[in-house]
């Protein structure tokens, strides 16, 4: 029985894809390649030894889809594929929709045909909006979302919990994310954003190494300890292991489940900019800018049901996450080359 996930080839797919090979797991990838470069999928076959079966396709396309479940034995789907930019959904709110939405109705759609039960869904802590209270736990309130990729990825959620009560013999975990960071220690995958990154620490990197002059840090009057925007960073390897502990506990308790994958700590953008600088020893230009739509002041998580039955937590400390970061950084200067 195979592992099928889509988006295996971009950053927390790839890593995910890596976590299962080492499992003995054989691991089935669709991806189209718009954010990601099939090298990711060649060095986590070369770390791990094993081989991943790749399809070069969108998740939209049914034909491709139908492919793919009739040529393999899928036991569970992970659902990674999708647009993510939170400024750029705000621009192209249709492009979002269509893809986080569309997409993942065509794949529930071909697991009800071939019998395929198990699903794990690639959520966002965006689904919460604008925080009443923190940290989050999963029975905060949802909704108010600022920007079209959470709010896409809430629709998604809402889509779920409908598919699951009328077919109640599928097991779905939806797992909302914080911020991932971080890379494989071997610095050989990584996080490799087209053009200029659109999150704070691919960016902080690049300034690092001199691809970009600065960093512009949004805002400095939020009501924070220090004004800048305050997020729950988590290791990339401690996501992709949430991944795993889902899919081994997919038969426990409700047969539709959400959790919160974060580290439970909050740290501000120059909180983040310090440890990768006393990590690193790199000094980081950066100046203030105004605030952008779409971002909030501060969003970090209470993970404590994942521990509890998922047996879940993340391990990894904020040094190691600029330390991983900046490790991959160094040796791939200019990202993954196909």
């Amino acid at each position: 029985m195979a592992v099928f996930i889509t988006g295996g080839a971009g950053y927390i797919g790839s890593h995910t894809v890596l976590k299962f090979l080492e499992t003995e797991a054989q691991v089935i990838v669709l991806d189209n390649l718009s954010n990601s470069k099939k090298e990711s999928l060649t060095r986590v076959e070369n770390i791990t030894g094993k081989r991943v079966k790749f399809y070069h396709g969108d998740i939209r396309d049914t034909r491709l889809l139908n492919t793919i479940f009739s040529e393999n034995d899928i036991e569970t789907v992970i659902h990674f594929a999708g647009l993510k930019s939170v400024g750029e959904s705000i621009k192209f709110p249709l492009e979002y929709y269509d893809n986080n939405i569309s997409g993942g109705l065509y794949l529930l759609a071909q697991m009800r045909k071939n019998n395929v039960l198990n699903f794990i869904f690639s959520s966002s802590a965006t689904v919460y909006g604008l925080p009443e209270t923190t940290p989050l736990t999963e029975e905060c309130k949802v909704g108010g979302t600022t920007n079209a990729y959470g709010s896409s990825k809430l629709m998604f959620e809402n889509i779920l919990r409908d598919f699951s009560n009328a077919n109640p013999d599928f097991r779905i975990t939806v797992l909302r994310y914080f911020n991932p960071v971080g890379a494989h220690p071997s610095g050989q995958i990584g996080e490799d954003p087209n053009g200029t990154p659109n999150n704070l620490v691919p960016y902080i990197t690049q300034v690092a190494i001199g691809k970009l002059a600065c960093l512009s840090i949004f805002g400095n009057d939020y009501p924070t300890h220090d004004g800048t925007g305050v997020r729950d960073y988590i290791h990339v390897m401690d996501l992709a292991e949430g991944h795993l502990a889902a899919e081994k506990h997919k038969n426990d308790g409700e047969c539709f489940k959400i959790y919160n994958l974060g580290t439970g700590k909050g740290y501000s953008v120059l909180d983040l900019i310090e440890a990768f600088e006393s990590t690193n020893n790199i000094k980081i230009k950066y100046r203030f800018a105004p605030r952008r739509d779409g971002d909030i002041a501060e969003c970090w998580s209470n993970p404590e049901r994942a521990k509890n039955e998922l047996s879940w937590c993340a391990n990894y400390s904020l040094k190691e996450m600029m330390l991983h970061t900046w490790n991959w950084q160094v040796n791939n200067p200019d990202g993954y080359t196909d």
